[in-house]
C-alpha cells in the first residue's frame, strides 16, 4: 500500500516552462524536463548560475507563474495558484515591508487580515519577533532598521502566518558579509524550532553547503535543468575549514567549472 505524501511534500515531474514562442515551431525554455522530489521538513538548496531559472523554478512551485506542462504538486494537491501553504520569503525586505508600519504591526499584518484575536495576534507576533532576534525592537519603523533587520521582520511576517513551505529567493543576497552569516546560521535555528520545508535558492557554493540538507545543482540556462542531486553529510552548526566541506565544495564547484 503506497503511503500518501506529506501536506509538506513537493512533487514535481516533467515540468517545463517556456516563453511564447517568436515563431512558429521557435520555443524558447526557461527550464525544461526539470524532476523533483522535496521531502516535508526537508531544506532543500537550489543551487545555479544567475539567470538560470532557479527564481522561475520557485515561482512554478509558489504558483506566481503558471507552468507551460508538466506538474508541480504540494502533498496531493496541483499547484495552480498560490496558496497560505506556501511563502515566499525575497531578497529585498524592503519591498514587501509597509514602511507606515511599525516592527510588530507588520509581522500581524497577515493575522489581521485573517481576522485574529487582538490578544492572539500579540502572542503569535511576541513568539516569532523573539524566535528573529528582533525582541525590544516592536516598536520600530522599517526606515529605523539595518538591511538585516528588515530581512529578520520579513521572516517574521512570514513564520507568523504558520505557512508549511518556505520558499526563499537569494534572501541573504543583499547583505553584508557579517549579517549574512548571522542570518544564516537564524535560518538553520528557526528552521529546526519550526520543522517546515524550505526551498532556498542561491548561487553561492558555501551557502547551500552551510544550509543544505540536499543541494540540487542547475544547469546553465536556457532549457536549465537539475541535474545533480547532492546529499549534505554534515551537522550543524556546519564548519567550512573542515576537510569534508571543503571536499564537497570542490565537488560542487567542479560542475560550474568552464
Amino acid at each position: 500500500m503506497s503511503l500518501l505524501p506529506k501536506p509538506n511534500e513537493i512533487h514535481i515531474e516533467g515540468l517545463n516552462k517556456s516563453y511564447a514562442p517568436q515563431a512558429a515551431g521557435d520555443v524558447h525554455y526557461i527550464i525544461q524536463d526539470v524532476n523533483l522530489v522535496v521531502k516535508g521538513g526537508e531544506f532543500f538548496v537550489l543551487l545555479g548560475p544567475s539567470g538560470c531559472g532557479k527564481s522561475t523554478l520557485l515561482s512554478l512551485i509558489a504558483g506566481f507563474v503558471s507552468k507551460t506542462s508538466g506538474q508541480v504538486k504540494v502533498g496531493e494537491k496541483e499547484v495552480e495558484r498560490p496558496g497560505q501553504d506556501r511563502a515566499v520569503v525575497f531578497q529585498q525586505a524592503d519591498s514587501s515591508l509597509f514602511p507606515w508600519l511599525t516592527v510588530r504591526e507588520n509581522v500581524e499584518f497577515g493575522l489581521r487580515m485573517k481576522r485574529i484575536p487582538a490578544v492572539r495576534r500579540k502572542e503569535v507576533s511576541d513568539r516569532f519577533i523573539s524566535l528573529v532576534g528582533l525582541k525590544g525592537h516592536e516598536n520600530k519603523f522599517p526606515r529605523e532598521l539595518s538591511g538585516g533587520m528588515k530581512q529578520r521582520v520579513q521572516l517574521a511576517r512570514v513564520l507568523s502566518n504558520d505557512p508549511a513551505i518556505l520558499l526563499m529567493d537569494e534572501p541573504f543576497g543583499a547583505l553584508d558579509a557579517m549579517t549574512r552569516r548571522t542570518m544564516q546560521r537564524e535560518l538553520v535555528n528557526i528552521w529546526r524550532d519550526t520543522d517546515k520545508t524550505v526551498i532556498f535558492v542561491t548561487h553561492d557554493i558555501q551557502e547551500a553547503l552551510l544550509l543544505g540538507g540536499r543541494i540540487g545543482i542547475m544547469s546553465s540556462g536556457p532549457a536549465s535543468q537539475i541535474t545533480h542531486v547532492y546529499e549534505v553529510p554534515l551537522g550543524y552548526p556546519r564548519d567550512l575549514t573542515t576537510p569534508e566541506f571543503q571536499r564537497l565544495y570542490n565537488q560542487i564547484q567542479s560542475h560550474f567549472d568552464d
